[in-house]
């Protein structure tokens, strides 16, 4: 307990939505609550010079969208708080389900005029799966979208979650006037091509007040009364702990753009948030008051700087106490490693820290010697749980334009597998590379920065395989599937067996024809 004060002021979460939603946006509008920043990037637009602080890659600075998971690190009203913005974009799922398991709750943001989408409801699965906290920022109310009542049916039915409005909007697009918070009951007025300041909020305890006809006129009143009264009957008080045992969503309403709305939520969010939890290890639970240092990695970037080739592992602090340049166990490799420049994050900006505390995300420098899931301890030997890979959905191989490149390929592979952008399945002792992806943008990514980072052209060859599953079993049984098997047997990089279907009815026959073989969707089994 001897770091309980650090502990209680740290908030750790990342923010999640499908493409445009306006998470980004969001993001940067947090940064200068914080005092992180002085001025919010623009994140569409390639013409204009400042991008987004969170977008550091310079593929994303071209293409306008995030690809990579960004940590950020301030301060908010004496919390500290660490922001991790994940992709949006489906083909970098993986890279969002890794993040999320690295934090302690989630903020989602729908668009208002699409309402929910394909990616939303793929990534609150992964929240659903681990019971996080989640808190919904409805974002655009300033545009013409769905009726606020539609939207809640639509969140709640589609993402299988309560939701509990905190605050309320009058009117939408053209017609919006603003945000009555139900919680601090006070309303806050919008003005179109204007930002939000503490004067637009007015202090309106009672709705009967002739205060709220007067500021949004009788019509808008009215509505506003009769919809806070139908929200009082139906959703009551928030209770904090059906929020932080995931069976609750807090709901804001606003517009990230006009930085509308933002406030009231981060402000509701240090409030009721979790502060760092519990982690399952292979042998129990480790607590973030344990006197004992341990954390896990859950993301490998490499050239994060690219004038100096550095890789980047980033550690999630689960207990104790990390400190510079003092030994630490590295479990799986069973070696002590020693850090004498650990960063904190403002996207690419690092600071070199001395300390830091269960919640915080720090850089370490590596040579190869980090994976993703790795652990490290003050001497004890366990792993994290729940850092699984997920089966790709585009496959291809990948084929070599230079072979006066070879070694550079193998060792671009290598490290941007071992980030995790992509996952490496190896046949015929090693010389036949397959990549599995999500989605077809990474392999455009891959191909980049396989280019850009290590010197090596490659071409990729679609293959028609439907999934890939690591199977275990006895292993005569497993010795006699791999013989009759092998134009589909592959290699992962951890050098586990996995076998790559070419359609659901090949992988349910052979699930059928050899029962004695498991078949896993995911790598933790």
């Amino acid at each position: 307990m001897k770091y309980i004060n650090e502990i209680n002021r740290r908030k750790t979460f990342a923010i999640i939505s499908h493409p445009d939603a306006g998470k980004t946006t969001l993001t940067e509008k947090f940064l200068l609550f914080g005092g992180a920043i002085q001025v919010a990037g623009a994140v569409k637009s390639n013409k204009i010079k400042k991008g987004a602080t969170s977008d550091f890659m310079e593929i994303e600075r071209q293409r306008g969208i995030s690809v990579a998971t960004s940590v950020m690190t301030f301060e908010y009203k004496d919390m500290l708080i660490n922001l991790l913005d994940t992709p949006g974009h489906k083909d970098f799922a993986e890279d969002t389900y890794r993040t999320l398991t690295a934090v302690d709750s989630v903020i989602l943001v729908v668009d208002s005029v699409n309402g929910v989408e394909e990616q939303t409801r793929r990534l609150m699965e992964v929240c659903r799966m681990r019971d996080t906290p989640v808190i919904v920022f409805i974002n655009k109310m300033d545009r013409d979208g769905k009726f606020p009542f539609d939207l809640l049916d639509e969140i709640e039915k589609e993402l299988n979650i309560s939701l509990h409005p905190l605050t309320w909007p009058i009117n939408m697009g053209k017609e919006f006037k603003g945000v009555y918070n139900l919680y601090d009951k006070s309303l806050n007025l919008f003005t179109p091509g204007q930002k939000a300041t503490d004067e637009n909020s007015v202090p309106i305890h009672d709705l009967a007040d002739k205060l709220l006809d007067e500021k949004v006129g009788d019509r808008d009143a009215a509505q506003l009364r009769e919809d806070a009264e139908l929200l009082s009957g139906v959703y009551g008080d928030l209770d904090a702990e059906d929020y932080l045992k995931g069976r609750v969503a807090p709901v804001f309403f606003g517009s990230a753009v006009n930085n509308f709305g933002v406030k009231e939520m981060l402000d509701t969010f240090i409030r009721i948030a979790p502060t760092p939890e519990d982690r399952q290890t292979d042998k129990g639970l480790v607590k973030p008051t344990d006197d004992k240092f341990s954390g896990f990695i859950f993301k490998i970037h490499a050239n994060l700087d690219p004038r100096h080739r550095d890789r980047i592992a980033f550690l999630r602090v689960c207990s104790g106490r990390f400190e510079r340049n003092k030994n630490y166990h590295h479990v799986r490799l069973d070696k002590d490693v020693r850090f004498s420049a650990p960063y904190s994050f403002m996207a690419r900006q690092k600071e070199v820290i001395d300390d830091a505390y269960p919640g915080d995300v720090v850089g370490l420098f590596d040579t190869g010697n980090f994976k993703i899931g790795d652990t490290l301890t003050e001497g004890a030997d366990f792993y994290f749980t729940g850092m699984p890979s997920f089966s790709p959905e585009i496959f291809k191989e990948v084929v070599n334009k230079d072979p006066m490149k070879t070694k550079q390929l193998e060792k671009g592979l290598r490290q941007l597998t071992d980030e995790g952008v992509a996952q490496l399945f190896t046949q015929h002792n090693g010389n036949r590379k397959i990549i599995g992806c999500v989605g077809d943008l990474q392999f455009e990514v891959i191909q980049y920065r396989l280019l850009q980072e290590y010197g090596a052209s490659v071409n990729f060859v679609p293959l028609a395989f439907y999934k890939a599953c690591w199977i275990t079993g006895e292993k005569k049984k497993l010795e006699d599937f791999v013989r009759f098997k092998q134009a589909n047997v592959m290699e992962d990089k951890d050098g586990n067996l996995v076998y790559l279907a070419q359609s659901e009815w090949f992988l349910n026959t052979e699930r059928q024809n050899n029962p004695d073989i498991e078949f896993h969707f995911t790598s933790e089994f």
